[in-house]
């Protein structure tokens, strides 16, 4: 499929073609969720934990006799039920990761890019490229280009200056192409693929 290849200054230049098997999947919902789901879940530490009644400090005692007061049985003041006792069934460290076969990631990131191609939300730039890193000059051309959530995936390796600049303006992330996953694409609104990007993602997807 076809698609103008634009400038930072938001002025056609060229125009490339989109692979199909890349660019032009049909949308499934269930297999981007499975994928956000195992990204988040990698992410998380896991190293929430309470204290279970047998690592409470205190004395192993019992508090008072078995019967004849009329109160409930109890054994430790480490019980779970008392002001200071342990935590029952509490959460405890442990890896929230969990297996997704190659095969299904692979399809989620090509559905991910066939979503935003799908929407018309993805634009092709030319080249990611500043002389300068100022952030006040890139400002302006996103706001000609009327991007304000934006994910930019560059090629091989991203530009110095570009990166600096982009860095402080709120909405815009940049990525090397190794770096382009699901979550990223979905969370933003417009995706933003530079040539080099292209090929390098064709090339890494196909």
């Amino acid at each position: 499929m076809k698609c103008d290849v634009i400038s930072l200054d938001n002025e056609k230049v060229d125009s490339i073609d989109l692979d199909e098997s890349v660019f032009g999947l049909k949308v499934r919902a269930d297999i981007l969720a499975r994928m956000v789901n195992w990204q988040l879940a990698k992410r998380r530490a896991g190293t929430h934990k309470t204290k279970t009644r047998s690592e409470i400090r205190g004395t192993t005692a019992k508090p008072y006799r078995q019967k004849g007061l009329g109160r409930a049985r109890l054994g430790s003041r480490k019980a779970p039920q008392l002001r200071g006792g342990g935590v029952a069934f509490g959460p405890v460290l442990r890896g929230h990761a969990h297996k997704l076969q190659k095969k299904v990631r692979r399809l989620a990131l090509k559905t991910a890019l066939s979503a935003k191609q799908a929407d018309g939300k993805l634009v092709v730039l030319d080249a990611a490229k500043m002389e300068k890193a100022k952030t006040a000059d890139l400002a302006k051309h996103i706001t000609k280009l009327g991007w304000r959530s934006v994910l930019l995936i560059d090629g091989a390796e991203t530009d110095p200056n570009f990166s600096r600049a982009a860095a402080n303006i709120v909405g815009l992330d940049v990525l090397p192409s190794q770096g382009a996953n699901v979550y990223d694409i979905l969370r933003r609104d417009t995706l933003v693929l530079t040539k080099g990007a292209v090929e390098q993602l064709v090339e890494r997807l196909k």
